[in-house]
């Protein structure tokens, strides 16, 4: 029997090929009707036997384009008007992009990939080769609708045969707004150094217009690799800095002359087989690797692998990544190629260090030129293009944990390129009976409901900014550290595109409690040019909302946030909290006893520093194994005192994150940081795991248990305290740290040491939850902060809680760190009041 449905799909099926993937379903199915692009999705009528129709639906749910996400298909039954073809229609498109949802990146496909080594293929070796399903999308737009001629390929008309492919519903090309060849599309350049000095001046630039010049290009970057020289390739959302990772002299070179001092370097290998060679890759892991996003995947290394020294000293996992442009595969293939003989004598694969193209801590170069003047010292030669970029992104980092029952899931450390701009949502259930006898407030905030744009400026450091538009929430690409105006530049240039493409003009704004970050400064100056309201968000509330906001939990739960750095209510710097929170408010419910921080920021990058705070704190000076500590400071040691004992550029602190610094320098792991995280991050790299556990996940060291203990004490209120300020009980690390050294004396072996120090601080979230489910019933927990970034805290801590009974929501879609706290403060600006001020 024929019947007629009417579908709307909703998600990202816009510039993915969606349309001309329903046309082709719609003729293997017999269909007919139509498809076209509309205000909240794709709308299809199909007509057709009802047998064929439902196939054709359950084909389109179960099968749609690999660069698409199909958030909602609503089927309604409709008369029959007859239709003798199946069409795509195109309507007005300036409705329809008001509001479209931007695909990110896309890695080139298999399919392109195929072809660009294909001799027989016109496009064979084609340097910017993508289809319908790849290449780029948001780093080329320049406005909305997203057709050729609003993005950078504008110019760039296409030959005859690219247009024919262009307007064929059956091509995979039809639509493709960045398709091009060799004779109408971008082409790439090259420039080197004369006679090879760095600090020569650059060649006159060489184009790669036909496939023999461009081949010419790659040959000569190789050669330049192979001799273990540096070279700045530009990608998608900015250059990259390469060399051979299998030579070391590279890679000192590399990061002499970028001041990228121990911080962990990414690789770039051919494949999964090649990225097994060094590191230990799970199914999980392998399709993360693989997939249209590809990010770089941190790995755990293989104990028998050759891995390089300088690309990630001290560390038990490398940053893998697998090409995602023409231009990588290329390289990569050709770097193999022309270097197999002198690998495989060796024993090794393939790799090339890809790290971002940018002076340290200012943001990735996009232009050619500026490349040439802000790399002109770090790079030997520029691999550039003439396609510009119009939206810098970075290169997005990922890990997949062990989650406990819900089994392996990826953890963001930096969500940018392949993921942004893609939305989450900001729409919370209606919550339970006793939630609502919690928090009456939240009664009348239930469910879905449309919400002023808000702008959620973000924090001082790993950056992002939120824009909300109804219940969608744009978290952006990372931004980097507001510290310096290059990317305090960035961050304006980013949010104007953001607002400018989605069209958003925000009616409330949020930021955070810090009075001297960039962003709450600006925050301010805009509120009251604009005579909108601003909501100030505590760092840590912002941290918990975020987890809130991404799984659609209203609350309470019990937050618990451990981090390195955020402004207290109380002003002091908090980082180790318990909070009792929900979208809209917070209690402080624990925290770690504040410690001092001799020098303020000094404490941080001189991590000893912040050993002889705790030492101080903990009446652990006289320890015998805390004598190297104060031979190490020297002088220090007693300007240290003075300060504390004064109060002079001394912060109190309750950060988990200081704790860990202290306890790397204590074991003599690290004693002068580096780049930041730099003393846990080798913490953590220096422990060893557990010989065995029990039932419950625990590790099975019942005496270390009982000497690492990190105490539980009630805490002292005054008049002026309130509930957001002061907490109900602290934690006490200093039987912990007293162990440490009592360890230290007796010669355990560090490894061993700081395994102990981390299953104390996973065993006091566990301690934390239960004291908050024994006392308020809440048995939902949220973790988040820069310290759960710790693979083995995170996993241990997850387990523990999952085998304690409680329901445990992490970051899911959003790293732990403070590239989530944007997302946060838009959650609770979202569920506050309109009138803005603190919450």
């Amino acid at each position: 029997m024929k019947e007629a449905l009417n579908i709307q799909v909703k998600g990202i099926v816009q510039g993915v090929g969606f349309r001309p993937f329903v046309y082709r379903l719609a003729k293997k199915y017999l269909i007919n009707g139509w498809v076209l692009n509309a205000t909240d999705g794709v709308f299809i009528h199909a007509e057709g036997d009802s047998k064929l129709l439902d196939e054709f639906v359950i084909e389109l749910s179960e099968n749609p384009p690999a660069a698409s996400q199909v958030n909602e298909i609503e089927l309604k039954e409709v008369p029959l008007e007859d239709f003798e073809s199946f069409d795509i229609r195109f309507s007005d498109a300036g409705e329809v992009e008001r509001t479209t949802l931007v695909s990110p990146d896309l890695a080139t496909c298999d399919d392109c990939a195929r072809e660009l080594f294909n001799p027989n293929d016109r496009r064979y070796r084609y340097p910017f080769i993508n289809c319908t399903n790849c290449g780029p999308r948001f780093t080329i737009i320049e406005k909305l609708p997203y057709d050729r001629k609003s993005t950078s390929m504008k110019d760039f008309p296409m030959c005859a045969r690219c247009s024919s492919e262009y307007a064929d519903p059956l091509d995979r090309r039809f639509h493709a707004q960045p398709d091009a060849c060799f004779e109408c599309g971008p082409h790439i350049s090259w420039r080197e150094h004369e006679g090879g000095a760095v600090d020569a001046p650059l060649t006159e630039a060489l184009w790669g217009a036909t496939r023999e010049q461009s081949d010419a290009i790659f040959a000569r970057a190789v050669e330049l690799l192979l001799a273990g020289k540096i070279i700045a390739v530009k990608g998608l959302g900015g250059f990259h800095l390469v060399c051979d990772a299998n030579n070391a002299d590279a890679v000192a070179l590399l990061r002499t002359r970028k001041h990228r001092e121990g911080k962990a370097l990414a690789v770039m290998a051919a494949d999964v087989k090649a990225a097994r060679a060094v590191c230990e890759v799970n199914e999980v892991e392998a399709g993360v690797l693989a997939s249209t996003s590809r990010p770089i995947v941190l790995l755990r290394k293989r104990a028998d692998a050759q891995v390089a020294p300088g690309l990630a000293d001290g560390l038990s996992e490398l940053g893998v990544m697998l090409p995602y442009t023409p231009v990588q595969h290329l390289l990569l293939h050709d770097f193999a190629h022309a270097g197999s003989s002198k690998n495989q004598g060796r024993g090794l694969v393939p790799l090339l260090v890809m790290t971002s193209g940018n002076v340290h801590d200012e943001p990735i170069v996009i232009d050619d030129e500026d490349a040439y003047g802000k790399l002109f010292g770090i790079a030997d030669a520029f691999l550039g293009h003439d396609r510009a970029i119009r939206t810098r992104y970075d290169d997005s980092v990922v890990r997949v944990i062990s989650a406990g029952g819900a089994g392996d899931a990826v953890q963001f450390i930096r969500r940018a390129r392949g993921y942004a701009p893609l939305p989450l949502s900001l729409a919370c259930p209606k919550p339970e009976e006793d939630q609502a006898a919690a928090s009456p407030a939240a009664a009348s905030r239930q469910g879905k409901r449309e919400a002023p744009s808000i702008l959620a400026v973000g924090p001082e450091q790993k950056n992002t900014f939120t824009l909300t538009r109804d219940a969608e929430a744009f978290v952006s690409q990372h931004i980097g550290d507001m510290e310096n105006a290059e990317t305090y530049d960035a961050w304006l240039a980013a949010k104007d595109r953001y607002q400018q493409l989605f069209e958003i003009s925000p009616q409330r704004l949020a930021c955070d409690l810090h009075p001297e970050y960039l962003t709450t400064k600006w925050a301010h100056e805009e509120s009251a040019a604009r005579q909108v309201p601003l909501v100030e968000v505590q760092h840590h509330h912002a941290h918990v909302a975020s987890v809130l906001g991404e799984h659609g939990l209203f609350g309470p739960a019990c937050g618990i946030a451990f981090d390195g750095t955020g402004y207290g209510v109380d002003g002091a710097i908090w980082g180790g909290e318990v909070l009792l929170a929900n979208a809209s408010a917070f209690e402080r419910f624990a925290n770690f006893a504040y410690v001092p921080m001799p020098g303020g920021a000094a404490a941080v990058k001189h991590p000893l520093r912040m050993a002889y705070g705790v030492l101080w704190a903990f009446d652990l000076l006289e320890h015998p194994a805390a004598a190297d500590v104060l031979a190490a400071l020297g002088p220090q040691a007693a300007l240290c005192d003075q300060m504390i004992e004064q109060g002079i550029n001394t912060p109190m602190t309750s950060s988990v994150g200081r704790l860990f610094d202290a306890a790397s320098a204590l074991l003599g792991v690290c004693v002068e940081s580096r780049y930041e995280g730099e003393p846990a991050i080798l913490l953590e790299g220096a422990l060893s795991a557990p010989a065995s556990t029990d039932a419950n996940g625990k590790a099975s060291d019942s005496d270390a248990d009982d000497r690492y203990a990190i105490a539980v004490i009630k805490n002292t209120a005054t008049e002026s305290s309130t509930a957001q300020d002061t907490s109900v009980v602290l934690f006490d690390a200093a039987p912990a740290f007293e162990a440490l050294l009592d360890d230290k004396a007796a010669g355990v072996p560090v490894s061993l040491i700081a395994r102990r120090f981390h299953d104390a601080f996973a065993q006091a979230v566990v301690a934390a939850a239960e004291l908050v489910r024994g006392l308020y019933g809440i048995d939902v927990v949220a973790l988040s902060g820069g310290v759960f970034m710790n693979r083995y805290l995170v996993e241990r801590a997850l387990a523990s809680l999952e085998a304690a009974g409680f329901t445990v929501a992490v970051n899911r879609d959003l790293p732990p760190n403070d590239g989530c706290v944007s997302f946060g403060q838009a959650v609770v600006a979202w569920a506050s009041n309109d009138e803005g001020g603190q919450a």
